[in-house]
């Protein structure tokens, strides 16, 4: 097929899919109540056991060819450290180095890695609009179907992302390309009904959450479990539990302005118990760069509050604090790495977005923590506008100065530790997708 008509037929599948995507989720409502009893049951149940690796022999005449994906900074960051695993398992098995070639940024190509579009790179400016959008987005899947037909890549191994990937997927099929993604997308939650386009898309996804693999295969979808691929960046990060003589309370509004400005007035206003108990509490408000200092140093004005701001040093600060109050997100997992007792929300200011968690996300749970753990270790709440303001005050003060509730929390967080795996996720991530591209027939 030509690459421009492959392209072409991904954009009508999406348009199609945007057009029926009413009907679809009104067909969902009629099974709703069922998949949330059994992704509960999912969560609950969840082992965390790691599959063993394949075995698989290499051909030592002539390089693989693997073509990565990574659409934006955090995938990227996991598709570079991919790279050196590939490499390693390659000279492990006496097979000459793998020919890699990339949709990426700059990591990549720091690495040697030719890549044919950087979409990670789009990204990082912000997005303009999907309409306006759509002519970049299409070009870059004719480049790729392009590279497919002309190279003919043994396996193509796309990290996240799957608004971008999944279409890719089904080009790199009519290219008789087996795809294996690594961290299979969180359908479970949001859009159960795109498993089954899912699953004709992709030939291998690598799940990095415990209770992934039963939900995915109920519908059919191949997986192979590796665990967590952030605990191979905090591979040499000390595991910490909190220091009992500390007074620091890290507060972690998120990175972005607009997610600072939602968050950070807020959260400050929640402190009052907490100062009543520890008057002279040490709050410290991570930022991993300055460029939202200023920002942060208005709000906190505003409230009428004495803080402190810490840059860079994120694990340093969390080794050294009492306790958390942080906005949802992968943040969630680094202060699960120092036990840190944490009360995560996830606020919002319109009702859409209010609406979307009541009535469309199907997790028993939002905060990493307590999907892994298939329970509440962590107090979480989602909420429009101010919220159950003095109740989540309550929750900041007990989590900081009540002992007996900081003993449950220690053993709950250390239940959730468990579950995440062993680090090495992205070296077993790299097996199974060395093994799909020497025996693509398995699929």
């Amino acid at each position: 097929m030509a690459p421009r008509t492959a392209a072409r037929l991904e954009l009508a599948r999406a348009v199609g899919g945007a057009l029926v995507s009413p009907l679809r989720y009104a067909a969902h409502l009629t099974v709703r109540g069922r998949m949330k009893r059994e992704l509960d049951r999912d969560v609950a149940e969840a082992s965390g056991v790691i599959d063993d690796l394949p075995e698989a022999a290499l051909p030592t005449d002539r390089p693989l060819r693997i073509f990565l994906g990574a659409a934006e900074a955090s995938g990227e960051i996991h598709a570079a450290g991919l790279v050196p695993r590939l490499r390693a398992r390659a000279a492990a098995s006496g097979a000459p180095p793998p020919e890699i070639t990339a949709i990426g940024g700059e990591r990549l190509r720091a690495l040697g890695i030719p890549t044919i579009a950087d979409p990670v790179a789009r990204a990082q400016v912000g997005f303009d609009g999907v309409l306006a959008s759509l002519p970049y987005y299409v070009g870059l899947i004719e480049d790729a179907a392009r590279h497919a037909r002309e190279t003919r890549p043994d396996v193509f191994v796309p990290v996240d992302s799957p608004a971008l990937h999944v279409p890719l997927a089904h080009v790199m099929r009519r290219y008789d390309v087996p795809t294996c993604h690594v961290v299979a997308p969180q359908y479970w939650g949001w859009a159960p009904w795109r498993v089954r386009g899912y699953r004709k898309a992709v030939d291998l996804a690598l799940t990095i959450l415990p209770h992934e693999p039963s939900w995915y295969a109920r519908y059919g979808v191949r997986t192979r479990h590796i665990g967590h691929p952030l605990l191979d960046a905090l591979r040499e990060v000390p595991v910490t539990t909190p220091d009992p003589s500390s007074k620091t309370l890290a507060v972690l509004p998120g990175s972005r302005h607009g997610v600072i400005r939602r968050n950070l007035e807020w959260m400050l206003g929640s402190l009052g118990p907490l100062r009543e108990r520890v008057p002279d509490v040490d709050v410290a408000i991570l930022q991993s760069t300055d460029e939202h200092v200023e920002q942060i140093e208005e709000i906190a004005a505003r409230c009428g509050q004495s803080v402190r701001i810490a840059i860079g040093d994120l694990h340093g600060e969390l080794a050294g604090a009492r306790a958390a109050i942080a906005a949802s997100g992968t943040i969630v997992t680094d202060l699960l790495h120092h036990r840190l007792p944490t009360v995560v929300i996830y606020r919002t200011t319109r009702r859409r977005e209010d609406w979307l968690y009541r009535y469309v996300l199907m997790t028993p749970y939002f905060a990493p923590t307590n999907l892994l753990a298939g329970r509440e270790v962590l107090p979480e709440h989602s909420f429009l506008g101010e919220g159950p303001r003095d109740r989540i005050a309550g929750e900041i003060a007990d989590a900081f100065t009540d002992e007996e509730r900081r003993a449950r929390y220690a053993a709950d967080l250390e239940f959730a530790a468990e579950r995440l795996g062993p680090a090495g996720a992205l070296d077993r991530a790299a097996a199974h997708a060395l093994a799909l591209a020497v025996r693509p027939a398995a699929r």
